[in-house]
């Protein structure tokens, strides 16, 4: 396997920019998400890397190797696409095997690719059959096993479990993610869906209208996302943002007065400048009063009117107001009520965020933004 490096690249078509001064350095044997919603460049960033789209600017290393200039069958890189990129023609026997047989490889070595390939990803029953013959799952696990069989340095995919239904696609995530461990994979995936980046990443690029947004670890993005595109793009549901006046040090939502000094990594200097900011909070870090336990650094919000509950097995998400705002709080199954009942919320100020009104990211104290730059 192999480290891929990507400086300054810049890809435009005419005057139009796709994607801008992108850096990123994915490690031998790193799993790395590129995830952000359509038209963010992702898949654009993916194929400069294949070789399928030339760069505008900048450069691209695999390996230690600049390959700007190089073709796509000189990379070696196997990729996986979106659509599955299969020959109809071919039964799945002949799709695997087809790169082995196009570089050279010799008859022993074909053959043991394919058994071991098939054996992997259970594909026995269906080496015979044609692609038509095959559920959408059948064939995704086809078109890895081609990229499988090869022995490249670097395996790209590309949104390859957008066309399959919920249920397949937790499955097939989770055998990329086994298969991936299983041979230490050098493997960039690209994504648009937050669930697929947060469970199989090393780690995580957030991307938006071209730009790296934040790069990290997936909890590092979940918990510390450096602006309000970021908090609310990742997780499900997204982080409520909710607008907040600064009163000396304390934050005043609705009713409700907040001593600032409950909020971690805040610098009451640094707040005192700002009229208003955005209070961001997670979910799943509300939590229902009267099942905890009283803490110094929790703040409760009582008397919360409950609009609409939705029940999802083991946890319900409750709908109300707060600020003028939507927000959702995430509850498991202790927690009993029901649409238009009242609610005391409680919530630990050690996970709350605070956003900058007007450029959106996130207030650090001067240490923490120190740390963050380290």
């Amino acid at each position: 396997m192999s480290s891929v490096i990507l400086r300054n690249v810049n890809k435009s078509y005419g005057t139009l920019p796709i994607v801008k001064s992108l850096n990123l350095e994915v490690q031998d044997g790193e799993f790395v998400v590129l995830v952000g919603p359509s038209g963010c460049g992702k898949s654009t960033t993916l194929r400069m890397v294949a070789g399928l789209e030339d760069i505008t600017q900048g450069d691209i290393h695999v390996g230690g190797r600049p390959v700007n200039d190089l073709p796509p069958h000189k990379r070696n890189i196997a990729m996986v696409f979106q659509n599955y990129a299969l020959y109809p023609h071919m039964s799945v026997r002949e799709n695997i095997v087809f790169g082995l047989k196009k570089s050279g490889a010799d008859a022993q070595t074909i053959q043991n690719k394919l058994a071991d390939v098939s054996e992997m990803l259970k594909l026995e029953p269906y080496l015979d059959r044609k692609p038509a013959d095959l559920s959408g799952g059948q064939r995704q696990r086809v078109a890895m096993g081609r990229a499988l069989a090869r022995d490249a340095d670097v395996y790209l995919f590309d949104e390859p479990l957008s066309n399959l239904d919920a249920k397949l696609r937790h499955h097939m995530r989770t055998e990329i993610a086994r298969i991936q461990h299983l041979y230490n994979m050098t493997a960039i995936y690209v994504t648009h869906d937050q669930i697929e980046a947060m469970t199989l990443g090393d780690r995580v690029v957030v991307m938006r209208d071209g730009i790296v947004e934040q790069v990290g670890s997936p909890m590092e993005i979940y918990l510390q996302p450096t602006n309000t595109f970021v908090a609310t793009f990742i997780g499900s549901p997204a982080m409520n943002l909710i607008e907040a006046s600064v009163k000396g040090s304390d934050l005043l939502i609705d009713q409700y007065r907040i001593p600032a000094s409950k909020v971690a990594n805040i610098d009451l200097e640094t707040l005192a400048k700002h009229e208003s900011v955005l209070v961001g909070i997670r979910p799943d870090f509300f939590e229902d009063s009267s099942l905890t336990t009283p803490s110094d650094n929790v703040f409760e919000f009582d008397n919360i009117h409950i609009d609409l509950v939705e029940n999802l097995g083991f946890d319900k998400e409750i709908l109300f107001k707060l600020g003028g705002e939507d927000a959702k709080a995430r509850l498991d199954l202790r927690s009993n009520n029901q649409r238009h009942d009242h609610i005391s919320l409680t919530v630990d100020f050690n996970r709350v965020l605070l956003f900058d009104t007007s450029i959106e990211g996130v207030l650090l104290n001067p240490g923490e933004i120190e740390k963050s730059d380290d």
